[in-house]
């Protein structure tokens, strides 16, 4: 199905562009940013939920093996007692490349497994359909990928378009 090959193709060139973000910054940048948002933090909630979405249901998802409760939350948890996350000890650059391969090596197959007809997205707080959702999962990972880019610039740090992979 064509759909699936554009599917994946984007997730990989998405992944790739945010794989630069992460190799190209400064180590003085890694950590920057406000609380609950520093460069690394937003690296990790962008994976997070990209490997979190790939999954047909919730009940599917399994966490990274290094993952920490609340990290990747970027603001208030959305439900009582709505806390800030956890100020936590960063991850390294070496941790989050890890993880990114993890992601990257299961695009693939869980694209291939998506009931991308299916009228929900197996999530319960997302009222879409599945095709929806996955272009969403896309979208959510190059916002944040900009937003990581924004803060390089600004840091004289450039970086490559990725249109497809």
């Amino acid at each position: 199905m064509e759909i699936r090959r554009a599917l994946k193709g984007q997730y990989h060139a998405a992944l790739a562009m945010l794989r630069q973000t992460i190799e190209r910054c400064p180590e003085e940048v890694w950590t920057s940013g406000l609380h609950p948002r520093p460069f690394w933090r937003i690296a990790y909630h962008a994976l997070f939920y990209t490997h979190l979405y790939l999954m047909p249901t919730e009940d599917g998802f399994r966490p990274w093996e290094r993952h920490r409760d609340g990290v990747n939350f970027l603001a208030e948890a959305p439900w009582p007692p709505h806390a800030l996350p956890e100020e936590l000890p960063p991850y390294s650059r070496d941790e989050i490349l890890a993880y990114l391969d993890l992601v990257e090596a299961m695009v693939d197959s869980e694209v291939d497994r998506a009931d991308l007809t299916s009228a929900g997205c197996g999530f319960p707080w997302y009222q879409m359909p599945k095709l929806d959702h996955q272009m969403m999962n896309i979208r959510h990972l190059q916002q944040h990928t900009g937003q990581l880019a924004e803060r390089l610039y600004a840091a004289g740090v450039d970086l490559d378009w990725i249109g497809v992979s």
